[in-house]
C-alpha cells in the first residue's frame, strides 16, 4: 500500500508540474514561505530565550 501511495503521489506531482506549472510554482513558493516563517519564529524564540 505504501509503495502504491508513493508512486501515485509521484505521478500526481509530475502531472501537476507538467500541465500546471504556474500553479505548481505558486504551491512551492507558498511552502517555502511557510518554512521560512517558521524558521524565523524559531530564531526569534531562541534569541529571546538567550537574551
Amino acid at each position: 500500500m505504501k509503495k502504491f501511495l508513493t508512486w501515485g503521489g509521484l505521478a500526481f506531482l509530475v502531472f501537476f508540474v507538467a500541465f500546471r506549472p504556474g500553479e505548481a510554482s505558486d504551491v512551492v513558493g507558498n511552502l517555502a514561505g511557510g518554512i521560512l516563517d517558521a524558521a524565523n519564529g524559531f530564531a526569534a524564540f531562541f534569541t529571546n530565550l538567550v537574551t
